[in-house]
Formats: C-alpha cells, structure tokens, sequence
C-alpha cells in the first residue's frame, strides 16, 4: 500500500470522527416534562400512590429515587431482564422518553421519612449497614449506597426510608436467584442469612 493512499485514508477517518463529536456536541441534552411524567404516573397509583409515596409495604416508595435507577428498572422490566409480570405489563407500553419524564416526577418529590421497629436488631443492622461482615467479605452498605442511605446518582439507588419489608424481599430475591439483574446485589447477599437481612432492611427504613 502506498504511503499517500494511507495518509488520505487517515485524514477521513479523523475527519469523520470529528464530525461524530460535533454532531454529539449539538446534540441537546433530554429535559425531562415533569407535567408529562405525572400523566405517566397516573397509571401507576394504584401500587405506587399518586406521588410515590409511603403506600403498601409490598411496593417500593419512589419518592426521591434516583431518576437513572428508575429508568435502568424500567427498562428492565420491559426487556424482561428483571422478572415482575405487573411491571412487564406496566413498562411494556413507556417509551425512552416515557421512562425518564416519570422518573424526573418521581425523583422531584421530597421523600418521607421511614423508622426501624425492631429495637432487638438495629446494632446488627447498623453493624452490617456500615461496616459490612468482615469475615464473609460482605461489603458495607454505605459504601455504594452513602451513610444517609442517599444513594450515589446514576450508579446506586436512594434506600433510606424504604420499606423494610420490600428491601428484605428484595434482598432474599437477589440471594435466591429470582432476582438477577444486578450481580453486585447477588453476590452480597448470596452470603447474608435470613437474620441478617431483616435487620439490615430494618435499618435501612430509619436511615435519614
């Protein structure tokens, strides 16, 4: 091959790539429609309340959540990735845009606080939330999750305040394989026994 035929070659090659940055440079970044996101949500009160608030301890509160979690969910509800037959149903008609306007609705809500009820367990669950079991290499809560439960946007979901009894159900998912979207998830709690998890969960719902 000649050397001016490589060196045309090379100067297309970087000019298309610089076209293809500067049409994702132009691109404007998505704004959610809160008004759009409440349309959406309206069809999921039943489960949910019209805001995401504290409703049924069966259900996940989604007040507050983090919108990148919700609309990772969601989209995996829809692909099938994670397995809920009501949820496949719900997010099999959103769109794209459908998913992160309902999740900018709900993530705009300020979050109402939780409380642990079992005095018995809140060291054990405070020892695991933040410090983890040492000698099983289960890793601390707080680590991906915050101190506050807060969550780290994009990368790991808001827990605080969350219903004990949906975080334990969660948890025992995870470890018991009818949960799998998640493999970080999967491997912690593959090593935590059924104790362990209810006070963690229980923790959890006081954090603030």
């Amino acid at each position: 091959m000649k050397l001016p035929f490589l060196i045309v070659s090379l100067t297309l090659a970087l000019s298309s790539m610089g076209s293809a940055r500067a049409a994702e440079a132009q691109t404007p970044a998505f704004k959610p429609d809160l008004a759009k996101g409440a349309t959406v949500a309206a069809t999921c009160q039943a489960c949910h309340t019209a805001d995401g608030t504290r409703g049924a301890p069966a259900n996940p509160i989604l007040q507050g959540q983090v919108p990148e979690y919700l609309v990772k969910q969601l989209t995996e509800f829809k692909s099938g990735k994670r397995n809920n037959a009501i949820m496949a149903g719900m997010s099999a008609a959103l769109s794209e845009e459908d998913m992160k306007n309902v999740a900018a609705f709900y993530a705009d809500k300020h979050a109402k606080s939780g409380f642990a009820k079992s005095k018995a367990t809140i060291y054990l669950g405070e020892k695991i939330y933040r410090g983890g079991i040492a000698d099983r290499n289960i890793p601390a809560c707080s680590g991906c999750h915050s101190p506050n439960g807060a969550g780290i946007p994009i990368q790991y979901p808001r827990l605080s305040g969350q219903h004990a009894e949906y975080t334990e159900a969660q948890l025992v998912a995870f470890r018991g394989g009818l949960r799998t979207n998640s493999v970080p998830m999967t491997g912690v709690a593959a090593k935590m026994n059924d104790k362990e998890i209810k006070a963690v969960a229980d923790y959890i719902a006081g954090l603030r």
